[in-house]
């Protein structure tokens, strides 16, 4: 039930970074996509991040059935990014769902 959910979770979020002109058609390079720090917000946008390098990683969780994150955070991030800026509060409000989806578990 919980990979189900974050499928479902991870389809709206693409589907709302796209509403939100968020989703870009050209992927960072190798070495933006290599980054160690958090977010790789020293090489690329948080909505980059969101769409190279956590969709496809949870995708590849749920995928493979491996344990998801139990303890996950990333509404705070974008709340933070995107203070003020109503057009992604509802990129924000769904990050919130999904963090509490798996915190919950």
């Amino acid at each position: 039930m919980l990979y189900l959910a974050s499928k479902s979770h991870l389809i709206t979020l693409e589907q709302l970074l796209k509403q939100c002109q968020l989703w870009s058609d050209t992927p960072p390079s190798a070495s933006a996509l290599a980054s160690n720090a958090p977010f790789a917000c020293d090489t690329m946008t948080f909505e980059q991040w969101l769409q190279f390098i956590f969709i496809p990683k949870m995708t590849e969780l749920i995928y493979r059935q491996h344990p998801l994150p139990s303890s996950m955070a990333i509404a705070p991030m974008a709340e933070q990014l995107w203070q003020g800026m109503a057009q992604r509060q509802s990129v924000i409000n769904h990050l919130r769902a999904f963090d509490a989806l798996l915190n919950q578990q």
